[in-house]
């Protein structure tokens, strides 16, 4: 027979057990598991998985330690690729590696979108489902529950890289292409002062307006354009508040998207100058909407982002 004592003494046990395996689930579902690593520009690429909590799939994404990583820590340039792209594109042709290097910056570039969710549908378009998250929360079925990637990029994967990299996280900026550029832009523009500085390449500037943005923001936020104001920066950036944000935006001119009305870069440059947001904005000749666009000018952006974080 169990008496008072026993009783007791077996309960506190069983609590300590119980409280010893949850925080065991919880780093097991925190943990990384490397996929990759390469020397490059004196430091290291990687590329590593893991469970999100937000998306509810594994996720990849790819960090560049720069050599200062080893005995110092570092300020982070946040990196979001454009529509069909996961972590390889930018990691393989950017050609960002050295100046992160150089200027000792932790490069992160996410994955575009969650991945094999079984959602019907998601596999059906280029522009819209898979590699095609367009950085926002969705609010419909049956796309809710997965396709979190504002909550991800601006909240779950930050405290990742802070808990497993030697990041400075008071000093972090973000970046982008295409779809990429409009999430970086509408990520500076709704967190006041989280990020030291943005810039983007041929961003979606104004999706609200665009056949891209509209069919996105329709299959994810449902047909009350109200609720797509959130994510647009043209729109954003009307109403923002926060510290000088200074903001770099190089655009091809022989961009066929820009033809096609799909980045309106026009738009957001318009109510900036309004608002007195400073934008440098590079119309460049001659150049397309490729990477081979975003090589050219890569280290550029990077001595823009360096110039803030490492003030």
């Amino acid at each position: 027979m169990w008496d008072g004592c026993s009783l007791s003494y077996f309960k506190q046990e069983y609590t300590v057990f119980a409280f010893t395996l949850l925080l065991y689930v919880l780093r097991s579902k925190m943990a990384l598991t490397l996929v990759s690593s390469n020397k490059c520009a004196g430091g290291f690429q990687k590329v590593f998985e893991h469970e999100s909590t937000e998306l509810k799939c594994k996720m990849k994404f790819a960090v560049y330690l720069p050599p200062k990583a080893e005995t110092d820590k570092c300020p982070v340039m946040y990196w979001l690729s454009g529509l069909t792209c996961t972590e390889q594109n930018f990691i393989t042709k950017a050609g960002s590696q050295l100046g992160a290097a150089e200027h000792g910056i932790i490069v992160v570039a996410p994955d575009t979108s969650p991945r094999g969710c079984n959602i019907e549908g998601e596999d059906e378009s280029w522009d819209f489902g898979t590699g095609a998250g367009f950085y926002v929360n969705a609010t419909q079925d049956p796309w809710k529950t997965n396709y979190r990637m504002y909550a991800y990029v601006t909240e779950e994967l930050p405290k990742l890289i802070n808990a497993n990299f030697p990041t400075d996280p008071e000093k972090m900026s973000i970046s982008g292409h295409s779809m990429g550029g409009h999430g970086a832009l509408i990520c500076a523009l709704k967190n006041p002062g989280k990020y030291k500085a943005v810039s983007a390449f041929a961003p979606i500037c104004n999706p609200m307006q665009c056949p891209w943005g509209q069919k996105a923001f329709s299959g994810y936020l449902g047909p009350d354009r109200s609720t797509w104001e959130a994510y647009d920066a043209t729109v954003l950036a009307a109403s923002y508040s926060g510290p000088q944000l200074d903001i770099l935006i190089d655009q091809g001119r022989d961009d066929q998207f820009l033809s096609a009305s799909q980045l309106l870069p026009d738009n957001l440059i318009a109510v900036c100058s309004e608002k007195k947001i400073p934008v440098v904005f590079r119309l460049q000749p001659g150049y397309d909407h490729s990477y081979f666009f975003i090589y050219s000018f890569m280290n550029d952006h990077i001595k823009h982002h360096a110039k803030y974080l490492n003030a």
